[in-house]
């Protein structure tokens, strides 16, 4: 193995650069992962502007990127049960090159069925949806209402809910022409909220008037208000993402008189008391169903590294439909 490795650097400008950088050394607790393939997430493109020296940046320069696909290469003292050779997956920072270093506790075995280039498009949706529902106290026999659901996460969610048990599965979409993709995925009614169909209104009708026991809300905004009497009694309300933006004005009624609970979820690396259960309880709830090929990631496009200006212009385009993926030599 050579001492440098490929890597996307965030810092030098509006667009991922391509260099040499060392390739990083596991410490305690740590374990070396080859990278194969990472996928792009929400996150990234508001990272490598925030670093964008020639617009008012920090100029920081660090490694882009989360998630990744690939095997173990080396393990640092107390790594736990891994070992060099170990199929794997995961959501980690410094995701984007041929190597990263992460903590043994954040890693996922990664099911034989699946490549690398397909795997790294799952870890972070799997935490986040899987994370939400579990928060939530989802039982099975339960309904689930997913906003914005054709986003990447959001098309996860409803696979792991259906494969979890969900009664029925609601999910929304502004866009008429990806219904038939999100009832393709297990959604039983999809509202396409683009058409001016009532959000509140459609969720009490597909419910006989009850409404859902848990929402998964990936937009807030106005559409998080209309959530609230959309949900049934003493039912759970989990924000997940913020597309229509953080701020909304909601009615109390509607929120004290169906005694409903709300959550917030971000499942950062900080919080591992937090983080690291729903992970254990992931791999044994969920990885069974994406090895039989019941939970899969919908992949926009796979291009290599050194084509990283396409995949951003590609990224703010708004058109992707999944997720962007990276390949590294």
């Amino acid at each position: 193995m050579t001492d440098t490795m490929e890597a996307l650097l965030l810092g030098r400008g509006p667009e991922w650069v391509l260099d040499d950088v060392p390739i990083p050394t596991p410490g305690a607790g740590e374990v070396l992962i080859r990278n194969h393939a990472s996928a792009t997430n929400n996150a990234d493109l508001p990272m490598l502007a925030e670093a964008d020296p020639t617009h008012g940046g920090t100029g920081n320069q660090s490694i882009a990127g989360f998630e990744y696909a690939g095997e173990i290469a080396a393990v640092g003292p107390g790594a736990g049960r891994w070992k060099a050779g170990d199929p794997v997956m995961g959501t980690f920072p410094s995701a984007f090159a041929q190597y990263l270093v992460a903590d043994h506790r954040f890693v996922l075995p990664r099911p034989t069925t699946l490549a690398p280039d397909v795997a790294c498009a799952l870890p972070t949706a799997l935490l986040t949806e899987f994370g939400a529902l579990s928060i939530a106290g989802f039982r099975a026999g339960q309904s689930v209402l997913s906003t914005g659901a054709s986003t990447s996460i959001g098309m996860i969610g409803i696979q792991i809910a259906k494969t979890l048990g969900a009664s029925k599965i609601i999910a929304t979409t502004r866009s008429k022409d990806k219904k038939d993709l999100l009832t393709s995925l297990g959604a039983d009614t999809v509202i396409v909220t683009g058409s001016g169909e009532d959000l509140a209104e459609s969720v009490l009708d597909a419910t006989d008037g009850k409404g859902v026991n848990v929402v998964l809300d990936h937009v807030a905004g106005d559409t998080f208000a209309a959530c609230l009497p959309a949900t049934a009694l003493d039912g759970q309300v989990v924000n997940i993402g913020r597309l229509a933006g953080p701020a909304t004005t909601i009615d109390l009624d509607a929120l004290s008189f169906r005694h409903l609970t709300v959550h917030g979820v971000s499942f950062g690396f900080s919080r591992d008391w937090e983080t690291v259960p729903i992970l254990e309880a992931l791999s044994t709830e969920v990885l069974p169903a994406v090895q039989r090929g019941d939970v899969t990631p919908v992949i926009d496009s796979t291009l290599s590294a050194e084509r990283c200006r396409e995949a951003a212009a590609r990224l703010r385009s708004g058109n992707t439909v999944g997720k962007a993926v990276f390949t590294f030599a």
